[in-house]
């Protein structure tokens, strides 16, 4: 069993951050891949990383040395998986362009499809020069937010046993689904037998099966023994057919922080603290989900001496990160660091309002500080 301590060491390079910034801390990061490792040699999965999820390719040299590869949702990621990882490349989209379908093949191992439309409109170029795979609807909700939920009413995402036509599987080397989000083993056991009553049937003439991404792998709580189990339990039924796996947040959770610094102290009601970063532009899952950023050494409001609402700096007005209490007074200049930021935020920033994209940074395991990304106006005009 894997052990996944997650110490954080940022504190001691504070003062050397220059705000908005993401640290990403090499330690933490490896902790994570050793665990994902240990699932994929325990359970004979191969584990992909999903660039939705973590795509901070100043890491890719620690990544690959544990990972089989990168899992892209089109043409952009799977170049970067190509270029910057150059281990298998398996891409997934919704819908592909015409205009991106030569080069995705060229650069892909695995081209997977959303829809039985889609594959017979690409079938002619991509049969013979990819693994081609299918993309199915288990029709197994258990995600825990309706906005992250693949398999809600109405989904565009998979087809559906009743849509399933296995006239057209000839060319098709695999089945993918995807119905998780930061979720357990149990989970996915739930999800794996909704899989398995819509579509066992066609399994054993398939080469692989992709259980997509969502698994918490390397979160404290999560049963690894039990998600290798699963794994070997369904490579055993259907003759050792291989398995990946790709999660996104699993590989960078817990391995790095935003940190921001406090600009101004305004006072309308309550004490009103506004950062050089922005909920909107930054973070903007504590907005979509809602889900609240976690801050170091602080608390929910109230309930240490000194509570504070925290805001962005755009004109949003309801670009607010959220209240949080301290046990000294904030003071303009000081910094905060708001915990697990690498995953999802990062591939997810804007420039709305001009607001500066914060830099990418490293701290390695020897204690050096590097900063890898420095983002100033010409990311803004670039983009405009």
């Amino acid at each position: 069993m894997i052990k996944n301590p997650k110490i954080s060491k940022l504190e001691s390079v504070i003062e050397q951050i220059q705000t908005p910034c993401y640290v990403c801390e090499e330690a933490l990061l490896e902790e994570n891949l050793k665990r994902l490792r240990y699932v994929g040699q325990e359970s004979g999965a191969k584990i992909l990383l999903a660039l939705k999820g973590f795509a901070l390719q100043d890491t890719f040299y620690l990544v690959k040395r544990y990972l089989d590869g990168c899992t892209a949702s089109g043409l952009y990621e799977a170049k970067l998986a190509r270029k910057a990882f150059d281990k298998e490349v398996h891409t997934y989209s919704p819908a592909f362009k015409d205009g991106d379908m030569d080069e995705i093949i060229n650069i892909s191992n695995h081209v997977v499809f959303n829809s039985f439309s889609q594959w017979q409109k690409f079938k002619s170029k991509a049969f013979g020069r990819v693994s081609c795979g299918i993309r199915v609807n288990p029709e197994v909700s258990s995600a825990p937010a309706a906005l992250y939920d693949p398999c809600a009413k109405f989904s565009r995402l998979g087809v559906t046993k009743k849509a399933f036509d296995e006239k057209l599987l000839d060319g098709l080397d695999g089945l993918h689904f995807h119905a998780l989000c930061e979720q357990n083993a149990d989970a996915l056991e739930m999800v794996l037998e909704g899989f398995e009553r819509n579509f066992s049937k066609y399994i054993p003439q398939m080469k692989w099966v992709n259980f997509g991404g969502g698994h918490h792998i390397t979160r404290e709580d999560y049963d690894i023994e039990r998600l290798i189990c699963a794994i070997k339990e369904f490579k055993k039924r259907y003759n050792g057919i291989t398995v990946y796996l790709e999660p996104g947040e699993a590989v960078g959770w817990q391995s790095g922080a935003l940190a921001a610094s406090v600009l101004d102290i305004v006072e309308n009601g309550m004490q009103i603290a506004i950062l050089d970063t922005s909920a909107e532009a930054h973070m903007p899952d504590t907005l979509a989900m809602p889900y609240r950023a976690e801050i170091r050494n602080a608390d929910r409001a109230n309930v240490k001496k000194y509570t504070y609402r925290l805001a962005g700096n755009t004109c949003l007005s309801g670009d607010i990160i959220g209240d949080y209490s301290f046990d000294e007074p904030l003071e303009v200049g000081d910094k905060l660091i708001f915990e697990d930021m690498i995953h999802y935020t990062i591939v997810k920033n804007t420039t709305f309002n001009g607001i500066k994209l914060p830099d990418l940074a490293l701290l390695k395991k020897d204690g050096s500080y590097k900063v890898l990304k420095h983002f100033g106006y010409e990311e803004y005009r670039r983009r405009n």
